[in-house]
């Protein structure tokens, strides 16, 4: 299967939707994937994330087609950069 040609094609909208069914193991409509649509979603899930998306998130595929894999300082260093809503200390609880 030529995944290049379809994830060129492909909408975010449609990609969100493919991302979800894969997630769930249902189409929108409610019927069961098979093994077989199951497969060839994620392949296409994957293939969509490294050509389009370029995410550097973890447990994605990279740009370069390999899973992404973050260290614990990697990870931390990230969801330390990211503004937090509320701080509490121990005794204000």
């Amino acid at each position: 299967m030529n995944f290049t040609a379809l994830v060129q094609a492909m909408t975010p909208d449609t990609y969100e939707k493919l991302a979800e069914a894969v997630a769930t193991g249902r189409w929108a409509d409610g019927n069961t994937m098979d093994d077989s649509q199951r497969e060839q979603s994620l392949q296409l899930v994957m293939a969509y994330q490294a050509q389009v998306l370029k995410s550097d998130e973890l447990f994605t595929i990279g740009a370069d087609g390999q899973m992404v894999h973050k260290s614990k300082a990697e990870l931390k260093k990230q969801f330390d950069t990211q503004p937090s809503i509320a701080r509490f200390s121990h005794d204000d609880l």
